[in-house]
């Protein structure tokens, strides 16, 4: 593998910031006022309209760390869909100011799209695993930068109502490719996804991406989409996305959108621009509709019949939800494939105990368990 000294000398397009779709003709996204100011990093603890740092427990007392916002709206006990984004590259410049520095500190896109509210934001870290810190060039450990994105998102889910069947992942530049890279890397963290939007560049394009030399690499983790959709949206011009698209064969509901400045930048999502208004159109769509995934529905009852509330009903690592009064769920947000679901509630035993599912395109019914052994504990 190139090191960055190696590839700065090889491909001084990457130095001098990524300009092969850049057009100078455009304008510059300066002379559009930003209507949004990402919210700044604070102390203490998480709440409606903060932005925090957060560390999982396996990283406390090192540098690795993620941001966390809670939108303005936040209230416990309510869900959320939830928007991981991934920075660009560090030591970024260009002819037009535009930087990127690399850190999670930097990303914009979340709160651009979200407007800061009705949408948990995590800016996601790539993980030096070797410094204990958070990787700002390229993918550090990428195992690690997998596991620990997974992590995170079942933790914010868990802990702040994250909707576990409505995650959004995102990123600018290197956070583009990283949507498929460490998103699609494998099929474990591919089940997590609802959507992805990729702004500036897309991974199995470009050799010197330091991602994606490998084509038929790319293609396999193209593959793991599933019909989920991708919003590709890229400076100057998206042809050249469009034409790749193509030629792989894959098929999934893909929206292409020109960004109509000429800035290797994500500030534009901080600006009322009609690209950024055809962002939120389609990601309220997708909300709306779900495409790409399916929903597995059903009961949970005693010997009687009689409906058993607030059972957990897992499938995967990150996708849950709950039992309602009636003992009736809907898990949904499932791609397409053979799944397992589990039910479980604290000194509950359950007939079957784990229900296996074959899911393609249409929502699965009926899938219920029933109270083997039940006993409450004061």
């Amino acid at each position: 593998m190139l090191t960055r000294r190696a590839l700065l000398q090889a491909f001084p397009a990457v130095a001098s910031g990524v300009l092969l779709r850049a057009q100078p003709e455009l304008p510059d996204l300066t002379t559009v006022p930003a209507d949004l100011r990402v919210a700044p990093v604070s102390l203490g603890e998480p709440g409606a309209g903060r932005r925090v740092r957060q560390t999982l427990p396996e990283y406390i007392g090192t540098d690795v760390h993620h941001l966390l916002y809670l939108p303005r709206d936040w209230r416990p006990g309510a869900r959320y869909p939830v928007i991981v984004e991934y920075a660009g590259n560090d030591h970024f410049t260009n002819p037009y100011g535009d930087v990127s520095t690399g850190v999670v500190e930097g990303s914009k896109l979340g709160y651009g799209f979200s407007g800061g509210q009705g949408f948990i934001w995590i800016s996601m870290p790539y993980i030096d695993l070797q410094h204990r810190r958070n990787q700002t060039y390229w993918w550090g450990d990428l195992e690690a930068t997998v596991r620990y994105c997974r992590d995170a998102v079942r933790d914010v889910c868990e802990r702040f109502g994250g909707d576990t069947s409505a995650v959004i992942l995102t990123g600018f530049s290197r956070g583009a490719l990283a949507c498929n890279y460490v998103g699609l890397h494998d099929d474990r963290i591919a089940d997590l996804w609802l959507a992805f939007i990729p702004y500036s560049l897309y991974d199995g394009m470009h050799e010197w991406s330091y991602a994606a030399s490998d084509r038929a690499s790319a293609l396999q983790r193209l593959k793991r989409l599933r019909g989920r959709p991708v919003f590709v949206c890229q400076e100057g011009t998206v042809d050249d996305i469009r034409l790749y698209i193509q030629s792989t064969g894959i098929r999934a509901p893909f929206t292409y959108q020109r960004i109509g400045f000429r800035n290797h930048n994500d500030a534009w999502a901080l600006r009322d621009i009609p690209e950024r208004r055809a962002l939120r159109r389609w990601l309220n769509d997708v909300l709306d509709r779900r495409p790409g995934t399916v929903s597995v529905a059903g009961r949970v009852t005693d010997a009687q019949g009689r409906g058993i509330p607030d059972v957990r009903i897992s499938s995967g690592y990150t996708h849950w939800t709950g039992t309602d009064v009636s003992g009736a769920y809907a898990l949904t947000g499932s791609i397409a494939s053979q799944r397992t679901v589990l039910a479980e509630k604290q000194d509950c035993v359950f007939h079957p105990p784990v229900r296996t599912v074959n899911l393609s395109t249409v929502p699965v019914a009926n899938v219920d368990f029933r109270l083997a052994d039940y006993s409450t504990s004061e």
